[in-house]
């Protein structure tokens, strides 16, 4: 590939500046950044890759959408910010699949076959993986379908014109890069993309903005004898006496002789720096407190074996599409003639101001019957070439809390996928692409849309 270069001016391409508001009655107004203070900077990038479809985000949505794509025949480029695939379920250490195990469509099926194949599923229940495995099992995949496969690369910034994406700014151990692409596709949970192209996104409940929890996964061996277990040293940290000081604290099981156990962190802003740092450090803290108060008080044989290396993110931003998912077509169990996935999971959404397991809405209220996801959420607004899927998609908060699931995050990905193979097949914007032919192909590759 030639040397290609593009000026990469922060100020001049109109890379920077305030986050527009989305005046939305069911969400919050993202606040519009104000600098007291400002650097110009310019600098030649390489166009390192040329391809059909870019996708930021190496989640489930991400995975699905790539292996998806791929299996068109196209050529795809997968980046991931950190150094193993599957986002939450690995990262985040959340080895547990929620909704539905069959009918999500070939992509997840490959996947579960796979990890069965592993015997790394399924031991004490259906849904429980191993995450390890998982990660091996989902590169091993993307390498199969001739996914190229970026990690410890970060997305910094990108270039559009008229609506349409044009390239996107990389950052690596090899410096800045940039990739051009026919399609985007941004599956990074906190609308990365769509933020850095000041696309109209929202995030939060409509009172204050606060967004769903976040979780701390944690993972724990029993052991007995000696050597002594670490313990958390006197004065370190806050003593928990009393079972009503927890958290809420789940706790599964996580192989022989080990459990996993995840701790409700509220209160941070997912797409802050300073806040998910604040969040990562109050996550640990509280793992400290959680874990002495059952060694100490409840004299439990565990020792911390590891702790995910990233928080548990439920929502960050939400890219807005061409339809707003709303609760109320949860409710209904809605349908759509583009409905392209399916979701079953209830309203799993937890209050976002207290550490307790309190839910936003009643217990009688949290069940919903299935319902679909159309393919207009998962275009975005303001572009013409750049789809969205996982928790960034367009909907509601409320929505989103049984939506985000990897289950169905791993249905919008496939879809997504399709639908950016067929425009760049048929050299047209993802308005373009016929939302039947869509749905065709998601059922023929075994998903189930029936609800």
């Amino acid at each position: 590939m030639n040397r290609r270069e593009l000026l990469l001016s922060a100020a001049l391409a109109g890379l920077t500046g305030p986050l527009r508001s989305v005046a939305h009655s069911d969400e919050t107004k993202v606040p519009t950044s104000t600098h007291e203070d400002e650097v110009l900077w310019t600098r030649r990038v390489p166009v390192k890759w040329d391809v059909d479809i870019a996708i930021i985000g190496a989640g489930m949505a991400g995975i699905s959408a790539a292996l998806s794509a791929a299996r068109s025949g196209m050529r795809v480029l997968l980046v991931e910010r950190f150094a193993i695939a599957g986002g939450m379920l690995t990262t985040g250490g959340v080895s547990n699949f929620c909704g539905e195990m069959t009918g999500q469509g070939e992509v997840f099926d490959a996947i579960v076959e796979a990890l069965h194949a592993w015997n790394a599923i399924g031991h004490e229940r259906p849904s429980v993986f191993h995450y390890e495995i998982l990660a091996i099992v989902l590169q091993e995949l993307l390498l199969k379908r001739s996914v190229k496969v970026l990690f410890h690369t970060s997305f910094v910034d990108a270039r559009e014109q008229d609506g349409r994406v044009t390239e996107i700014i990389l950052r690596s151990k090899s410096g800045p890069e940039a990739v051009r692409a026919r399609l985007f596709i941004d599956c990074t949970g906190d609308a990365d993309l769509a933020r850095a192209l000041n696309f109209s996104v929202f995030k939060g409940r409509a009172a204050d903005g606060l967004q769903l929890p976040m979780s701390m996964m944690y993972f724990v061996r029993h052991v007995t004898g000696t050597p002594p277990v670490p313990r958390a040293p006197e004065g370190w940290f806050k003593r928990l006496e009393n079972e009503t000081d927890l958290p809420m604290t789940s706790v599964w099981p996580d192989g022989p002789d080990g459990n996993a156990i995840k701790i409700k962190i509220p209160m941070y802003d997912a797409t802050d720096t300073e806040s998910l740092t604040a969040a990562e450090i109050q996550g640990r803290r509280r793992m400290c407190e959680v874990m002495d108060y059952h060694q100490r008080v409840e004299g439990k044989p565990w020792m911390l074996d590891h702790c995910s290396p990233t928080i548990g993110i439920r929502e960050g931003a939400r890219i807005e599409g061409d339809y707003v998912l709303q609760v109320d077509d949860l409710r209904a169990g809605r349908t759509f003639d583009d409905g392209i996935a399916r979701g079953t999971f209830y309203l799993d959404g937890h209050k976002p101001d207290d550490d307790k397991r309190t839910y936003i809405l009643p217990q009688d209220e949290l069940e919903v019957p299935p319902y679909q996801i159309p393919l207009r959420s998962l275009i975005a607004r303001d572009g013409k070439n750049l789809l969205m899927a996982g928790r960034c998609f367009s909907c509601d908060q409320l929505a989103l809390s049984s939506a985000r699931v990897s289950t169905t995050c791993s249905m919008m990905g496939q879809a997504a996928g399709i639908t950016a193979a067929l425009a760049v097949q048929q050299g047209c914007d993802v308005r373009d692409v016929a939302p039947a032919e869509v749905r065709r192909i998601v059922l023929e590759r075994g998903a189930i849309l029936d609800v």
